[in-house]
């Protein structure tokens, strides 16, 4: 299968030549009109991105406010008669630790056993995957395992590219290893796809382990402004929501016209959505279709995993915003979405210039246009904060889970660093290669045997599926 995306092949642009470009414009601007009207320059157009962002996250926590507990609430439409063939795909390598939570969950989905297959990955392990997942194999026919030899390549892509040709099904439905889904899921998932226009549809990722750490409380308060509020933001005002990598569906024939996932970038994910909208199709996103996932525990493997999402998704802004912005399938309103929402992991990026030009005119180096970055950067810093305590609201968690909201202070300092640093690993060149996420979870239970839970995370409802309902 050969990938039509942008980089496909193994080719790694270098953008060192744009800071050059860069360097000799700033220099060739402060030998004409000075130091001080240059930096303030730069600062007033930092002042207009952070304001388009701040009303951007403001409309996102507005419209999820409004609309979103409805949405949840909603009656089951649509669940039942809609039953087309599903492949599920999974891809693992060295997954032992989560491998069987994740299996015996498949195993009992809501969903005709001759019209579901099946398969999961293994990409290569060094431990015991493959033969846990041989195990399950063996006691279920809905089951297969591929045993991907050493040194295959591409990745996540590669490994689900690889299982995607082995299978015969109009939709194709991708969980991490570390996921364990709702029973309804697939159903909620496929129901959408009755739109022929439809061409992906994403569902809602809760973090099952926020009580296990500061770091997953963080994580898991963060999961739920993303997918319950700025996910659900883009559908309900743009209809343009992303398709995310894990518990998500896609048609099976747009999948393979467009030439499967792009092994050449580390977001397969944000390269799809991008891809979809690009070929004339659209995303959507189900809310009520809800599964369960890990979060990281320690700061290395947070650093690795958020630089890793950074690094992909500037690629996808260096690699798609032209032909987004001459598309003849999205609108004016569908194009400024899509480049902002392209441009989220350079956001940060931009909050460290502004964090340096502010430290610049306190050692009194630039004029008085910077001390205007004060008051917009806390405005920029206030968008997120809104869609973080609208996600609280919304998910009806415990009063002391809204203590997290203090750590993503040092949150946002670092995805600052994890963003700049990306940025900078992009622009040399650096050549990307896809990571897996350690996992911290625990060895399983036997194939065949109840998978043992871990202990409620702080949501009430968020924590078990959602009630039925049909997003905006």
């Amino acid at each position: 299968m050969v990938s039509t995306a942008p980089g496909a092949g193994g080719h790694v642009e270098r953008h060192w030549i744009a800071l050059v470009v860069y360097a000799l414009t700033f220099a060739g601007a402060v030998w004409l009109i000075g130091l001080d009207l240059t930096l303030g320059v730069i600062a007033g157009v930092l002042n207009v991105v952070f304001l388009a962002f701040f009303f951007r996250h403001l409309a996102f926590a507005i419209s999820a406010a409004r609309w979103a507990e409805a949405d949840l609430e909603a009656a089951s439409i649509g669940l039942e008669g809609f039953t087309p063939p599903v492949a599920v795909l999974v891809a693992c390598k060295n997954e032992e630790l989560v491998v069987d939570g994740m299996v015996a969950a498949l195993l009992g989905l809501d969903y005709p056993a001759d019209r579901l297959t099946i398969v999961v990955v293994d990409d290569a392990s060094t431990d015991g995957t493959g033969a846990r997942l041989d195990a399950w194999a063996a006691t279920d026919r809905r089951l297969r395992v591929l045993h991907r030899p050493e040194g295959a390549g591409g990745g996540k892509s590669g490994a689900l590219n690889d299982a995607l040709a082995g299978v015969d099904a109009e939709i194709a439905v991708v969980f991490d290893a570390d996921h364990e889904p709702a029973r309804n899921v697939l159903r909620r998932l496929v129901r959408h796809f009755r739109d022929p226009f439809v061409g992906a549809v994403m569902g809602r990722c809760v973090v099952r382990n926020g009580a296990d750490s500061s770091l997953a409380g963080t994580i898991f308060v963060d999961y739920l402004s993303g997918y319950l509020v700025n996910e659900y933001g883009r559908q309900a005002l743009f209809e343009l929501p992303a398709y995310g990598g894990a518990n998500c569906a896609v048609r099976v024939s747009t999948l393979r016209a467009l030439g499967g996932w792009n092994p050449d970038t580390v977001t397969e994910d944000t390269d799809l959505t991008l891809r979809v909208l690009l070929a004339g199709g659209r995303v959507r996103y189900d809310p009520t279709a809800v599964d369960f996932e890990e979060a990281v525990h320690s700061t290395r493997r947070f650093w690795r995993q958020r630089h890793r999402w950074a690094l992909g998704h500037q690629k996808c802004l260096r690699d798609y915003w032209r032909p987004v912005v001459r598309s003849p399938h999205l609108g004016l309103m569908d194009k400024i979405e899509t480049v902002m929402f392209l441009w989220v992991y350079h956001v940060p990026v931009l909050c460290g210039l502004g964090l340096a030009l502010t430290l610049l005119r306190a050692f009194g180096v630039g004029g008085q246009a910077i001390v205007g970055l004060l008051p917009l950067s806390a405005l920029l810093f206030a968008g997120p904060f809104a869609e973080l305590a609208v996600g609280l609201i919304i998910g009806r968690v415990e009063r002391r889970a809204a203590w997290q909201l203090v750590a993503f202070l040092p949150a946002f300092g670092l995805s600052i660093l994890t963003a700049t640093h990306a940025y900078l690993d992009g622009m040399v060149g650096k050549r990307l290669s896809w990571a897996k996420t350690a996992r911290s979870g625990t060895v399983g239970a036997a194939p065949g045997a109840a998978p043992a839970r871990r202990p409620a995370t702080f949501a009430r409802r968020a924590a078990a599926p959602a009630p039925t309902g049909v997003p905006r």
